[in-house]
């Protein structure tokens, strides 16, 4: 699960590095657009230039999820887990690769719904997995 959204994360940030390089795409006007955007802080932009301690603290949450993993007993778990790791990797790439120096890039975000921040199909499968985190968490109480 987690090569697939790095993967599709990376093409999709691929298309939008070269589709927006000169501007936005307005899909429904006022209210959603593909705009490319570079991020080099945290959700909704906190943070910002603090690339290089958001990446070493990706590294270690990819690492904790590795070895959570591994103690996955069920498959919505595992799935989970999978789409919460994809996601941080997605977005790690892009600290590593995006930028002058080490650890100092920015995230490319283009999903733009003008009332909400701007994300990434990164962001989306960390939403997803944390979400499907808490129904496994309900679920096992059960």
């Amino acid at each position: 699960m987690a090569t697939v959204v790095v993967g599709v994360d990376q093409l999709a940030k691929w298309w939008a590095t070269t589709a927006l390089a000169d501007g936005p795409i307005v899909v429904i006007d006022g209210f959603f657009q593909f705009r490319r955007t570079f991020n080099t802080g945290a959700s909704f932009s906190l943070f910002s230039g603090g690339g290089q301690v958001l990446a070493v603290i990706a590294f270690g949450v990819v690492s904790l999820i590795v070895y959570v993993l591994g103690d996955a007993s069920r498959r919505l778990e595992a799935v989970s887990l999978g789409l919460v790791l994809g996601g941080a990797v997605g977005n790690l790439v892009d600290r590593v690769f995006r930028g002058p120096g080490l650890l100092d890039g920015a995230v490319v975000d283009f999903i733009d719904f003008s009332f909400f921040a701007v994300f990434n199909v990164a962001d989306i499968a960390i939403n997803v997995g944390v979400g499907l985190l808490f129904v496994v968490a309900f679920w096992k109480r059960k």
